[in-house]
C-alpha cells in the first residue's frame, strides 16, 4: 500500500477519533482502516494511536506526525487545484473594479477580445474612483492606479503610470510658459483631488533630482477626465497621467511643459485577493491586460518615453 493512502487514512482516523467513523467516511471497512494505520506504525517504528474500548487518542508522536501529514496533504490538494486552475477553461462571471477614466479609455476596449477568446466567461465591470474592498464587496480583481498600500492583495504590474505637466496652447499664449517647477506657484493649476500628495506635488528631474511644489488653483476635481477637459479649455496647467492625455499631446491639443520634469512615476496594477492558487478567470484577465497595454504602453507612443 502506498504511503500517501496510509497517511490519508491516519489523518481521517485522527480527525474522526474513531476507526469506524473514519471507515464510513472513506468508504472502507473498519478492519481495512485499522490495518492501514498499523501498517503506517510498522513503517515508522512508532505507535501513533492509543487504542481503547471507548475512544482512540493519538500518542505524542502521533499528534506531531498528524500535523506534518495534514500539511503535506493540504499542499498536495492545493497543487492539484493550481494545475486545474492553470489548465482549466475560464468560465463564470469575473467581477472587475477600475477607476473611471482608465476603465472607460483602456479597460473597456480590451474586454471584447477577452470575451471572444473565452466564450464561457462573462465580465461584470464596476467603474468608479472609490477605493473598494475586494473581499467584502465581492470583486475578483481590480485595476489600481498609483502607489499601493500595504495589504494582503497580490499585485501584477500592467504598465507604468507617467504624470506629465501640460497646458493648452491658448493658456500658454496668455500666461507664458514656466521654466522651472517652482514657477508653477505663479500659475493657475488644475488640481486632481484624489491624488495622494494633496496640493504638494513631488516632481522628478530626468537626472534624478526632485523638488516638492505647492500648487494652487481655482479648479479642483475628483476625476482625471474633468481635469483634462479644463486643461483643454485653457483653464490652467495640469499634472496628468499620459493614459488620459497622451492623444492630446500627440495632436497638439495640449503641450508638454517642463519636459525634463515629471510627476513621481508609479504603476498601473491589477490586484486580486491572496489565494494559494490563481483562478483561471483572473489569470486570463491579467494576462490579457498586460498584452493589451504592451511592454511600452500604446498610449505613450511617440511621446519620447521609449528606451
Amino acid at each position: 500500500m502506498d504511503r500517501l493512502t496510509l497517511m490519508e487514512t491516519f489523518v481521517k482516523v485522527a480527525e474522526m477519533g474513531s476507526f469506524s467513523q473514519a471507515a464510513d467516511r472513506l468508504g472502507l471497512s473498519r478492519s481495512v482502516v485499522s490495518k492501514y494505520v498499523s501498517a503506517l506504525e510498522d513503517h515508522l517504528g512508532a505507535r501513533l494511536v492509543n487504542r481503547t474500548t471507548r475512544r482512540l487518542s493519538l500518542t505524542e508522536v502521533g499528534e506531531a506526525y498528524r500535523l506534518r501529514c495534514q500539511a503535506i496533504l493540504t499542499d498536495l490538494e492545493e497543487a492539484d487545484r493550481a494545475v486545474g486552475a492553470l489548465h482549466g477553461t475560464p468560465s463564470g462571471t469575473l467581477r472587475v473594479n477600475a477607476p473611471m477614466s482608465f476603465g472607460f479609455l483602456h479597460l473597456t476596449p480590451a474586454i471584447p477580445g477577452l470575451l471572444a477568446a473565452y466564450p464561457e466567461l462573462s465580465v461584470d465591470m464596476n467603474l468608479n474612483d472609490r477605493f473598494v474592498d475586494l473581499l467584502s464587496e465581492g470583486f475578483d480583481v481590480a485595476v489600481r492606479i498609483g502607489s499601493l498600500p500595504d495589504s494582503s492583495l497580490i499585485a501584477t504590474r500592467l504598465a507604468p503610470l507617467r504624470l506629465v505637466i501640460c497646458a493648452s496652447p491658448d493658456y500658454l499664449a496668455r500666461q507664458g510658459e514656466p521654466t522651472h517647477p517652482l514657477d508653477l506657484v505663479n500659475h493657475e493649476c488644475l488640481i486632481y483631488t484624489l491624488q495622494r500628495f494633496g496640493e504638494m506635488y513631488p516632481l522628478i528631474h530626468r537626472d534624478g533630482t526632485s523638488v516638492d511644489v505647492a500648487i494652487r488653483g481655482r479648479f479642483r476635481a475628483n476625476n482625471g477626465d474633468a481635469v483634462r477637459s479644463a486643461a483643454l479649455g485653457g483653464a490652467g496647467i495640469a499634472i496628468s497621467p499620459t493614459f488620459i492625455i497622451g492623444d492630446d499631446l500627440r495632436k497638439g491639443r495640449l503641450v508638454r511643459i517642463l519636459p525634463d520634469w515629471m510627476g513621481q512615476e508609479q504603476g498601473i496594477n491589477a490586484v486580486y485577493p491572496h489565494n494559494r492558487h490563481l483562478s483561471a478567470k483572473v489569470r486570463v484577465f491579467v494576462d490579457h491586460m498586460r498584452q493589451w497595454c504592451g511592454k511600452e504602453p500604446y498610449w505613450d507612443r511617440d511621446l519620447g518615453f521609449e528606451g
